[in-house]
């Protein structure tokens, strides 16, 4: 199985992150990306690849064209304001505010755009975004072109970000610009599969009035966990989209057993859905000793499910998410692949 990543990640590298009501160094760092690359050079799995560049014509089959001219342009113009911090978000257009359009301050804006304020934009997240987005479409070009998988080293990850809403660590939904891509090259159904502890809110934005992508999830039941507003089992689609999400929200506690259940649910609707290609948004920050996360994974768990993914016989791509035990991601991570693969 080849790796695409990308050098450019690295200029996404925030200082700041609002956690329990202080500033503190951001769990979503270069060092996850750099600790996953080293595992998977040091097992030997599969080719390490650069990722090769499409524009932004793949990124607006999926994102709102005001949304991605605001990202492009959020980091300067807060930085001609003079400002010495990073820029979060402030206030946001919540219930009883109507507007229904971006002001035109950028302080507006970053609220109008952002779920949460936990996601500082800084120099280079532009470029990293975009990169990002490169990634995931380079790594689904090897399965359109007949791998059986591929690995796409995401950073920054993106199952937060919707059609025109970042946070989360996310701007660019990675794992749904490559859903697209494989419907666009001729692909009738295509299956995301969320294995992130937190919900894939944004992928479920994106897809969830469309019955030609498959949206599986499963995650903290957001009555205790972020991003909360969204992923309750009462969704199912809206429209015509009815039948194609699953949502399989899990209790704090969650062992590797009682998820595996709800893997296997989410793997035979995905079967019986006949896609024709996987998407999986791996996020291993379901691992007992995430810092920001409340199920109870061991690394080897993670190698038994990806055994389990690989019963469904699909083309998959791997496109990374969340994780943020750094010391452990790339153990985790690779396991998954690992376990695909020996299966």
């Amino acid at each position: 199985m080849d790796l695409i990543y990308s050098e450019r990640h690295r200029l996404r590298d925030p200082r700041t992150e609002l956690n329990g009501g202080e500033l503190v160094t951001p769990f979503e760092c270069p060092a996850r990306v750099e600790t996953i690359l080293a595992r998977f050079r040091a097992r030997g799995l599969g080719t390490v690849r650069a990722e090769q560049a499409f524009g932004l014509d793949p990124v607006r089959r999926v994102h709102d064209a005001d949304y991605l001219t605001f990202l492009q342009s959020a980091w300067e113009e807060w930085a001609a304001l003079g400002y010495d911090g990073e820029a979060i978000p402030s206030i946001w257009p919540s219930r009883r505010m109507s507007l229904s359009r971006p002001p035109r301050d950028i302080e507006g804006r970053l609220g109008y755009y952002a779920l949460a304020a936990e996601t500082a934009i800084s120099p280079g997240t532009w470029e990293a975004a975009c990169a990002s987005a490169d990634v995931a479409l380079s790594a689904q070009a090897l399965i359109a072109n007949g791998a059986r998988a591929a690995f796409a080293l995401c950073r920054p990850p993106g199952h937060h970000a919707a059609q025109d809403m970042y946070g989360g660590y996310c701007f660019l939904n990675n794992a749904a610009i490559a859903a697209q891509a494989c419907l666009d090259q001729g692909a009738d159904r295509v299956a995301i599969l969320d294995v992130d502890f937190h919900h894939g809110n944004g992928t479920q934005a994106i897809f969830e009035e469309r019955a030609d992508v498959f949206f599986a999830s499963i995650h903290g039941d957001p009555e205790d966990a972020f991003p909360y507003y969204l992923g309750s089992a009462a969704e199912t689609g809206r429209g015509l989209g009815e039948g194609s999400t699953l949502n399989l929200p899990l209790p704090p506690q969650t062992g590797f057993e009682r998820w595996r259940e709800a893997l296997s649910a989410a793997l035979s609707a995905i079967a019986a859905y006949g896609a024709q290609a996987l998407i999986v948004s791996l996020g291993v920050d379901t691992y007992k000793d995430d810092p920001i996360s409340f199920f109870r994974l061991e690394s080897e768990d993670f190698r038994r499910y990806g055994a389990d993914l690989a019963g469904l016989h699909l083309p998959t791509l791997f496109v990374m998410e969340g994780g943020y035990a750094v010391a452990e991601i790339g153990i985790n991570t690779v396991n998954v692949l690992e376990g695909f693969e020996d299966a």
